[in-house]
């Protein structure tokens, strides 16, 4: 079981970049391994790093400026190719939200895997969120999973978002599918028994 998700008030991480894709997001050559242990360390390793290995100041994971489990990038984030991986790097670094204007399929279904919740929003809110981080690097915004809203503490403003029934309730739970699966071992066995 992982920790469950309720809501979350945490500052933000921006990234106003668009077509994020997912070699940005973990760079092919860090995909040997097959356990999750690890990735964090290399999130977006070549804009966090030069070629020599040193940090990259102006890139916004070194800046100190800004922290939080919430990360806030342009549209269309985790496109490309469809690598777990990059969901593994995302949560090994210890963000639990990716908020954007538009997802790719495969990335947003990758997320929800591994206890990231993506979350749709409109171009406006985005900006807007975007906004306040830049003029108060401590803005904060709470997503809140039972009511389904994102708010800018900032501005108060909030909006909804989508997410699969299913998931929503693994992730208010801690559950991965394996989880669920054993959560339901009674019913499973009693429905077995029925079918006989």
């Amino acid at each position: 079981m992982k920790e469950k998700f309720n809501i979350l008030t945490s500052t933000c991480v921006p990234l106003p970049l668009e077509n994020v894709d997912t070699d940005q997001i973990i760079p092919a050559r860090f995909l040997k391994a097959t356990t999750k242990e690890g990735f964090g360390d290399n999130l977006f390793r070549d804009w966090r790093y030069d070629k020599e290995g040193n940090k990259i100041d102006s890139f916004v994971l070194n800046d100190p400026t800004y922290s939080g489990k919430i990360l806030v990038g342009g549209k269309n984030f985790g496109s490309g190719s469809s690598r777990e991986h990059a969901a593994w790097a995302i949560a090994g670094y210890g963000f639990r939200v990716v908020v954007s204007s538009f997802f790719a399929d495969i990335f947003r279904n990758n997320a929800l895997n591994n206890f990231v919740l993506p979350v749709v929003v409109s171009e406006e809110f985005l900006a807007e969120l975007f906004d306040s981080i830049r003029k108060d690097p401590k803005t904060e915004a709470e997503v809140n999973l039972p009511a389904q809203t994102i708010t800018n503490k900032a501005t108060g403003r909030s909006e909804s978002f989508e997410i699969n029934t299913y998931k929503k309730h693994c992730l208010a739970n801690g559950l991965d599918d394996i989880d669920f699966l054993l959560s339901n071992k009674d019913k499973i066995e009693a429905w077995e028994e029925q079918s006989k």
